[in-house]
């Protein structure tokens, strides 16, 4: 069984949360679909779990701006605690991130951070018949930190395992999905926020920055939504 986590953002405890319930659950295979880094006090750490678990990871966009892939341009928040993270990982830690995948194409799945058109910086808030690629039949993506499984009226698959670190979708627990086969399941997670919210105050971050973690919502405590539009047709 595979666990399926997205958008752990450097946050410790949910991945530690998170990782325990997988295995009591019977995984044996991780597929993270990027964004390990950002936002959170403990980034390193969060890299050494996935790599002692053997995870693939897809490259997300914060993670490509810690090793210099691009820079935030959006965010002087987001950029400072690039900033941050970057001086306190290691080399290792970069050549981990270096090594991850654009995309994961397997079987009739794509894996992807942020969308078929653009792998690691397009939000999929609104999906339709068009969203899944012509030649797959699931697509799984991160990027919105929203939490969804929709079957579309094509019959094909789209998901969103959720965040495993800033959930944006009201509910503060953190979020991952288990894939069995044809078999979907989304799952939720209580985890030590505290834990979480006291490193990254330890680290000098604002109380603006974590204080979202508590409400699962972004920064400025604005809740995200992914809708399914029914009506659009393929062309």
């Amino acid at each position: 069984m595979i666990a399926l986590l997205s958008d752990i953002h450097s946050n410790l405890p949910a991945l530690q949360a998170v990782l325990t319930d997988a295995k009591d659950n019977g995984c044996d295979e991780f597929i993270s679909l990027g964004d390990v880094v950002g936002y959170g006090a403990q980034p390193g750490e969060c890299i050494d779990l996935l790599r002692e678990c053997g995870a693939v990871n897809v490259l997300g966009n914060h993670d490509s701006y810690l090793i210099g892939r691009q820079k935030c341009s959006r965010s002087k928040v987001v950029a400072g605690i690039i900033e941050y993270q970057r001086n306190i990982v290691t080399g290792g830690h970069l050549d981990w991130l270096e090594s991850s995948l654009p995309f994961l194409d397997r079987d009739n799945s794509l894996f992807v951070h942020g969308g078929p058109k653009n792998t690691l910086d397009q939000y999929l808030y609104v999906i339709d018949e068009r969203t899944v690629p012509d030649s797959k039949g699931r697509l799984f993506s991160g990027h919105t930190h929203v939490q969804v499984l929709m079957e579309l009226a094509s019959g094909k698959i789209y998901c969103n395992p959720g965040s495993v670190g800033q959930p944006r979708d009201g509910d503060c627990r953190a979020a991952y999905a288990i894939i069995k086969d044809d078999c979907i399941e989304l799952r939720r997670v209580s985890y030590d926020i505290d834990a979480a919210a006291f490193a990254m105050q330890s680290a000098g971050f604002e109380a603006f920055i974590y204080e979202g973690l508590y409400k699962g919502a972004q920064i400025g405590g604005r809740i995200d939504r992914v809708v399914y539009v029914h009506d659009v047709q393929k062309t």
